[in-house]
């Protein structure tokens, strides 16, 4: 297999620039003073990192470059050197490159510590042994330099060189371990001890053992590491645990967050004991609170969700969930969404009481604070957090209740629509609160802000005020709310009484315009002297001093859906006063009030006064509140009384029933053990079968080089395949296809690229080319490809947002011994697909109708497919897209012919997608394909045609691909 690209470690700006041609540049480099040897130089790596050769270029800077004793001709010589190839085609050493080993030996050997230290650096990137060899006496010398900076990097230019070729020096750990020994410099220390633990562990062990007293006043680098050698150490050998657990008690405590992070991770890894579990989450917990990074927090936060999965350590973090509280005084609203989840999943019935003390100051402080954007988002959290710890323990309701009703009146409608959610839930369950919560809904009822907040505050009012005084009292409540009766008469009255004598006036809602034009009239000041005062200014003030009551504030606006409540929340009132009160008098009166307060809305409606007349919808349910309440006819009673009071029931035990089954989906998730299973003792395990458990660290950069885990269980080998896209044909004379290893971020393209020909392909280039958000990172590099030869190219692929994109691009070579153009074979494109950064998630009905009102793209789907049954395709297109349905199964179930559902999904990047599907069948015909729209929101048009393109894609699969 050929070697892919030159083994170069520096990345480098190319300038989209014209370069002289090769006779110039050697020219410039010969006689040139120092700057234009220097520009020379630079242009002369630009080309070579294009992969272009410059013929003749080495010796001319073996010869009148390489004497040079300026700093900055010595920094780019070691970027040439690093790159120019210095072998010949036969695998031999460049009879150049002797001299240039000269260079090498005279630069370790250097008064400068810089120039001697960046030499180290560059002899850790080369693969050639014969270039180091002759170097090693002066390698090994500059571990005795004054200079730390000298020192340090000679430890890891023989860390280097004994890893990649140990017979160049075969007592370098023994060298390392004897340097160790007198060393005082931290850094250096640190990089002589990482050898140490991947070169011979037993000699690492054997120096920490000697000095484990005193590693709390190492620095925090050298502490890192030994760390990562605990780790490592008692992750192969289980018993040497108790040898250094101490060490790690004493890292917990140590100055930098980075350490007793590591120190915390290693702890919970290496011992299960409730005491190790505390002192590793009281850790995390304090770094938390100190870091001012929010990713930071984030990242730790991480660790603490990740403890809390195991019992016997949820148990451990109940006991601190006071201290996780402290957490919240963060500002970031992601931190406080985090930690307000994690305190959920935590509460007991031993904590509940502090924990909702806490709750409670946080609401007030967020209710006196100046609003902000994140603050009325923050409230409807912790609202959300105390509604979940009052359906946990109903015995705190009657202590939250009061504290949440004050929101009610909250300019956030958002977080007052959260709390009449949970006084709905809490008055259904607790029926001992039902008086305390009528209370309060009374009490802020004339402060209430919000229209939806008061309708919905009219229908609990309504439904649950029973007693003879709370139906009296919600009465009163209604009529000092809509003002004087009837108000058609009442509004006209006021109008009319604005305008003076004899003046013409407009009336436009509530404020009058005057004629401007009218006489002034003279007042006389204290002082004695003329004041003028116009008509029109008094009567605007006037007009603006009158308030109107809150519900016939919303009644003028033209909003009357509220009046409908208010007549089904009559009509209820009324039919319950009925049938407690014996007296036919009593019961008409209130009756006929409750008559009149429809009839006058009902007329308010068609008068004309209000901005907007009254829809025929709500005119006909204030008509059929009249009828029921005037005939009573028995079944009606019985659908106002009983029957509405039953379906919030039924509509709760669903919500609970569906949230009881995704938390048992979760423990699913959680790894179970069968009363049959053999039982594992690590004590018994042998050190091969130990050698089979996960290591952190060597997972962690795995992960971190080519990404994480696949989401799906097939093997490996099975997953790649699918994802593997050919680029060229079979008959072309260079075969190519491509892995696409897609991260969050970015796209690794792991191209093969096979010679089919009987030539030497000379400088084959991969050229790619994005279309879309995609942006190449860097420019794959050129190859030699022998006759039937094969090599593996890398491309990484940037991606900005979540929106199709298209890779496209050819293959570029040469033939040896050809004196035609280059060749070219065009490559395939390679699509990315767009569910690869989509991924499922929930929110509310009230948010999915808030983001649905504020995304601009829309774009409208046809359904069309032969699918025919309306569930088989809603599961179809949730597989296929990565969306989640957001309507309950309940309200999907059955077989009317008819379905709609609300469908939401989150991408990587934080943007939103929202779906609707509106569905049908023709009935009676069961071979019938399912038609309809799906209609999708986002806030980038990108999204929404990406996702509609891919839904138009796949919605054609036939019945037997989607049952399978």
């Amino acid at each position: 297999m050929s070697v892919t690209e030159q083994p170069c470690y520096t990345l480098i700006s190319t300038p989209d620039s014209d370069y002289p041609p090769p006779d110039q540049l050697r020219k410039e480099l010969e006689i040139g003073d120092i700057k234009a040897k220097i520009d020379a130089l630079k242009k002369a790596i630009y080309i070579i990192l294009n992969g272009e050769k410059i013929p003749g270029i080495l010796m001319a800077v073996v010869k009148f470059v390489l004497p040079l004793q300026d700093h900055n001709v010595k920094k780019l010589l070691l970027i040439f050197w690093e790159i120019i190839p210095k072998t010949s085609a036969d695998g031999k050493l460049l009879h150049e490159m002797i001299l240039v080993c000269d260079a090498y030996r005279r630069d370790l050997q250097h008064p400068n510590e810089f120039i001697r230290g960046s030499t180290l650096r560059f002899l850790c990137k080369l693969k050639e042994p014969e270039i180091l060899e002759p170097l090693m006496p002066s390698i090994r010398s500059c571990l005795e330099h004054r200079h730390s900076y000298v020192r340090r990097n000679a430890v890891l230019a023989i860390y280097t060189i004994y890893r990649n070729f140990d017979f160049l020096i075969p007592d370098g750990p023994e060298l390392i371990a004897n340097f160790l020994e007198r060393e005082q410099d931290m850094s250096c220390k640190r990089n002589a001890f990482m050898m140490l633990i991947h070169a011979d562990q037993d000699r690492a062990l054997s120096y920490l053992t000697s000095c484990i007293d005193q590693v709390h006043s190492f620095g925090d680098i050298l502490q890192l590491v030994i760390v990562e050698l605990i780790y490592k150490v008692c992750h192969a050998n289980p018993s040497e645990r108790s040898r250094f657990i101490r060490c790690i008690y004493s890292l917990l405590n140590a100055t930098s967050p980075a350490v007793r992070y590591e120190a915390a991770g290693t702890l919970v890894t290496l011992s299960s004991a409730p005491s190790a579990i505390k002192a590793a989450a009281s850790c995390y917990i304090e770094i938390i609170l100190k870091e001012s990074d929010n990713n930071v927090k984030l990242i730790v936060l991480d660790r603490l969700i990740a403890l809390k999965e195991q019992p016997n350590q949820e148990r451990v973090l109940q006991e601190l969930v006071m201290d996780i509280l402290r957490v919240l005084a963060t500002p970031d609203l992601e931190v406080r969404k985090k930690t307000l989840s994690l305190i959920l999943d935590l509460v007991s019935s031993r904590n509940i009481e502090d924990i909702v003390l806490v709750l409670k100051k946080e609401v007030t402080k967020t209710h006196n604070t100046t609003e902000h954007e994140d603050t009325g988002k923050y409230r409807q959290l912790l609202v959300r957090t105390l509604h979940s710890c009052c359906i946990k323990f109903p015995d705190i309701s009657a202590t939250v209740i009061p504290v949440l009703t004050e929101f009610l009146s909250d300019t956030n409608e958002l977080a007052a629509a959260d709390v009449l959610v949970f006084v709905r839930e809490a008055i259904q369950k607790f029926e001992g609160l039902r008086p305390l919560i009528i209370e309060k809904l009374l009490e802020a009822f004339f402060s209430i802000k919000s229209v939806k907040v008061h309708r919905a505050a009219i229908w609990i009012l309504g439904e649950y005020a029973t007693s003879t005084d709370d139906i009296r009292s919600v009465m009163s409540k209604i009529r000092q709310s809509l003002g004087e009766i009837p108000m058609v008469d009442d509004e006209i009255r006021k109008a009319a009484g604005d305008q003076p004598d004899g003046e013409s006036s407009a009336t436009q809602g509530n404020v009058v315009v005057s004629n401007p034009t009218a006489p002034n009239a003279r007042l006389v000041t204290a002082d004695g002297t003329y004041a003028t005062q116009s008509i029109f200014s008094t009567a605007v003030t006037t007009a603006k001093k009158e308030e109107r009551p809150p519900l016939r504030k919303y009644l003028m606006e033209g909003d009357f859906f509220i009046g409908a409540s208010m007549a089904t929340t009559l009509t209820k009132l009324a039919l319950r006063f009925v049938q407690q009160i014996s007296s036919t008098q009593i019961q008409n009166q209130f009756c006929a009030e409750a008559m009149l307060v429809i009839t006058a809305i009902l007329h308010l409606g068609r008068s004309g006064l209000p901005q907007k007349p009254i829809s025929n919808d709500d005119a006909a349910r204030l008509g059929l509140c009249l009828k029921v309440l005037s005939e009573r006819s028995p079944i009606l009673v019985e659908v106002f009384t009983d029957a509405c009071r039953r379906s919030i029931s039924l509509m709760l035990a669903a919500k609970a029933e569906e949230e009881a089954a995704a938390q048992k989906n979760l423990e699913k998730n959680n790894r179970s053990v069968q009363a049959d299973d053999l039982v594992s003792f690590k004590q018994l395990l042998s050190r091969n079968e130990l050698g089979g458990l996960e290591d952190v660290f060597e997972s962690s950069l795995s992960q971190a080089l080519v990404g994480s885990a696949q989401r799906t269980g097939l093997d490996l080998s099975v997953s790649k395949l699918n994802k593997v896209t050919q680029l060229t044909g079979f008959s072309d004379p260079v075969y190519a296809e491509a892995y696409v290893n897609v991260n969050q971020y970015d796209i690794v393209l792991d191209v093969l690229i096979v010679n089919q020909t009987a030539d030497t392909l000379q400088n084959c280039t991969l050229e790619l080319a994005t279309l879309g958000d995609l942006k190449l990172v860097e420019k794959p590099s050129a190859i030699i490809l022998a006759p039937h030869d094969f090599a593996n190219i890398k491309a990484s692929v940037k991606v900005a947002s979540t929106e199709n994109g298209i890779i496209f691009g050819n293959i570029v070579y040469d033939v040896t011994g050809s004196t035609s153009d280059r060749n070219v074979v065009v490559l395939n494109d390679i699509h990315i697909d767009i569910m690869d950064y989509i991924m499922p998630a929930s929110c509310t009905d009230a948010e999915f109708r808030q983001m649905w009102a504020d995304f601009e793209w829309e774009n409208k789907v046809t359904v069309n497919t032969n699918i025919n049954d309306l569930n088989l395709y809603l599961q179809h297109l949730l597989k296929s897209t990565n969306m989640k349905c957001l309507t309950p199964e309940k309200a999907l179930a059955g077989d009317c012919g008819f379905m709609a559902a609300n469908l939401y999904a989150r991408s990587v990047f934080g943007e939103d997608a929202l779906a609707n599907l509106s569905l049908e069948k023709p009935f009676g015909k069961s071979d019938a394909p399912v038609t309809g729209h799906i209609r999708i929101r986002a806030k980038s048009q990108g999204m929404a045609l990406s996702l509609g393109d891919k839904i138009n894609t796949i919605q054609k699969a036939s019945v037997k691909h989607v049952v399978a």
